[in-house]
């Protein structure tokens, strides 16, 4: 099964609750205020939040009006390309040099550590040689299943003891990458939101760590959200850009929410690019974000460059 079907299906919640109601408002009736009043409200209900919901409208009452647009099928599908545009932007990873290096944060229970084990895989099988950082060294369960995930995506990882110093851990981790010609370095770190301070100190010393050791790599910093948090996720991930300056935001657990509109909300509120979207529990089932295939598949339409109707 293609990624394209995988994300259909795994988008089956969001599609078959609030969205159904996308497809149904615009298979009946006319452009009239009352569609845009629904389809605001829908938006809402499907966690794209209040205030992109009503950006989301406005931009389709100024497209509808600018094309001259009668038709409701025609305006859906204007609808679509208004949503596709508000979430291009910044997907690819900027990791075009040999070594790169990645950042992963997030807090516990956002999937982080299986993210990271799936990102590895999808690298590898681009032909990246990765090796993996385990840097949260809060929990000694986080280090030995960052190690279960290495062995399934077959990359090595750097690691020390729990309690170790995280910044150390990047360092040896760095080393051993530029020493073995790594293309990629992804690192775990710990995400503690109860203490903003401790956590911004924390990917200063890492930070300043990498800018050292590698002074011309490129690096991202990415953030794991729970798709299924909804708009917690969006206040979630505020706070984290205000305290570690976010280049990309990794969605997971999209298969498991009726919401599937918050992808919308993280990257129109935060201006910040989504990079990665999960849709199960597969080592594949994270892929880097397309947003016209994520469109597509949220309509139901068919996959993009398909040549069907």
């Amino acid at each position: 099964m293609g990624f394209f079907q995988k994300l259909k299906e795994g988008l089956g919640k969001t599609k078959g609750g609030v969205f159904k109601n996308i497809e149904n408002l615009f298979s009946s009736g006319k452009i009239e205020e009352s569609l845009y009043e629904e389809l605001e409200d829908i938006l809402i209900m499907s966690d794209v939040g209040a205030v992109t919901s009503a950006k989301v409208c406005g931009r389709l009452r100024e497209r509808v009006k600018e094309t001259g647009c009668k038709d409701p099928e025609k305006a859906r599908a204007l609808l679509k390309e208004i949503l596709v545009e508000m979430m291009s932007g910044g997907e690819e990873l900027q990791i075009s040099t040999r070594p790169s290096v990645i950042l992963v944060i997030g807090v516990n229970g956002v999937g982080k550590t299986t993210t990271i084990g799936k990102m590895a895989a999808d690298l590898t099988r681009r032909g990246k040689k990765v090796l993996l950082g385990a840097a949260d060294t809060f929990r000694a369960a986080a280090i030995d299943q960052l190690g279960i995930w290495a062995e399934r995506a077959h990359v090595d990882m750097v690691k020390h003891t729990e309690g170790a110093d995280p910044a150390a851990v990047v360092f040896d981790t760095i080393t051993a990458g530029k020493a073995r010609g790594v293309d990629v370095i992804i690192c775990d770190t710990a995400g503690r939101l109860h203490n903003k301070k401790y956590l911004m100190d924390e990917l200063s010393k890492i930070s300043r760590v990498i800018h050292r050791e590698a002074p011309d790599s490129d690096t991202e910093v990415l953030l794991v959200l729970d798709a299924t948090t909804g708009q917690n996720a969006v206040n979630q991930a505020k706070q984290f850009k205000e305290a570690a300056g976010l280049t990309g935001i990794v969605l997971t657990k999209l298969d498991g929410t009726a919401r599937g509109g918050v992808v919308i909300a993280v990257k129109e509120e935060l201006g910040v690019p989504i990079k990665y979207i999960g849709v199960g529990e597969q080592i594949d089932d994270l892929q880097p974000f397309d947003a016209r295939q994520f469109v597509e598949a949220l309509f139901d339409g068919a996959e993009p460059g398909s040549g069907e109707a």
